[in-house]
């Protein structure tokens, strides 16, 4: 499973303070087991949506996002598809860090009915310079799809993460999350 974290949330210049690591003692081997269970849990797991600042699509709720970023800057009701559905925007100071808005719309439609405080998909507007190619090619991996949208080039990831770069075609713009996307069917012959 490749991870889904941006550069710099993993081991990158990590250091052992406490020598635990140190050759001959039983700390290693119980580190490398608890890395096999943490391993083996994560492969158990079956595949979810892609996510970012503990947001997972088709998973989190409104208390959940309430709790972790606050009030919305704005809050508005809409309908999609006859649904009540809920938009929150946070701006400016609101907006996690490198970000000037995050926009969470809220209800989904599930094989268990209409899920109304579920996060459907959100969306993060970078600020310039905050998210690089690179920064999404170490964090997600290479994408399962390359677009154009005019001149700016789009990453797919069937895990639901949509990126938008700039006319450059190296600085993020956008980033969307959403539920994981069904892989496309084979040509039939």
């Amino acid at each position: 499973m490749r991870s889904r974290r941006p550069s710099g949330a993993g081991f990158a210049g990590a250091t052992d303070p406490g020598g635990r690591f140190r050759k001959g003692g039983e700390a290693p081997l119980r580190a490398i087991a608890a890395c096999l269970l943490a391993l083996l849990t994560l492969a158990a797991r079956p595949a979810e949506a892609a996510e970012w600042g503990l947001i997972v699509p088709g998973t989190t709720t409104m208390e959940i996002v309430r709790a972790r970023y606050g009030q919305p800057t704005k809050s508005e009701p809409k309908k999609v598809d006859s649904y009540d559905t809920v938009q929150w925007v946070y701006e400016g100071a609101q907006a996690p860090v490198g970000m000037y808005r995050m926009t969470v719309d809220f209800g989904l439609l599930t094989a268990n009915g209409y899920q109304k405080d579920v996060v459907r998909d959100f969306r993060l507007d970078a600020k310039p310079g905050a998210f690089n190619k690179k920064l999404v090619l170490d964090g997600w991996g290479d994408p399962s799809n390359v677009g154009k949208d005019g001149d700016f080039e789009i990453f797919l990831y069937e895990d639901g993460l949509l990126v938008y770069f700039d006319t450059g075609g190296w600085n993020v713009q956008t980033l969307v999350f959403t539920v994981r996307q069904p892989a496309p069917a084979p040509p039939q012959r």
